[in-house]
């Protein structure tokens, strides 16, 4: 008799499939982890933020920064950083490829709570510039002498 494909799986035979891909994924977030503690040693905790392991296989270590110019400047330690891995017991790491994914920015916890926090600008022009623009206003041509009369105009605000 054939078997019927559509028959209900006992859930031990489920959980048991489940149970070592599960183990596996953990096994593998747990080194991605020890390799991103790695990577922010070595980079130091302001690039260390901007930049995360994004997979290890085959002896290549993939990294993805927030920008272009992170990417590069990564991409200028790259030999060191690879010392750095294989002193750190990598010893089969062959390779590591940087790349630029803006999308990394939402993904990095620390740098996406700092870009949405509010700017308060709480400086204050003083009386004095403002008497220092005018002055300036008083022999400059009209475009240039309307824009600095109306930046004057700022000492005067009180807000």
């Amino acid at each position: 008799m054939a078997k019927d494909r559509y028959a209900p799986k006992p859930l031990t035979d489920i959980m048991a499939g489940l149970n070592n891909r599960l183990s596996a994924y953990a096994g593998k977030s747990q080194a991605l982890d020890t390799q991103q503690t790695l990577l922010k040693d070595f980079l130091g905790p302001k690039l260390g933020d901007k930049c995360r392991v994004s997979n290890y296989r085959d002896g290549t270590l993939m990294i993805e920064a927030v920008s272009a110019p992170i990417a590069l400047r990564l991409n200028y330690l790259k030999m060191d950083m690879l010392s750095h891995f294989r002193a750190a017991g990598m010893a089969e790491l062959g390779q590591i490829k940087i790349t630029a994914n803006p999308q990394t920015t939402q993904r990095l916890g620390a740098v996406s709570k700092t870009i949405n926090t509010p700017i308060t600008n709480s400086r204050k022009m003083s009386e004095q510039t403002a008497d220092y623009l005018n002055a300036i206003a008083a022999s400059a041509p009209p475009s240039l002498k309307e824009k600095l009369e109306r930046l004057a105009l700022h000492a005067k605000r009180k807000t």
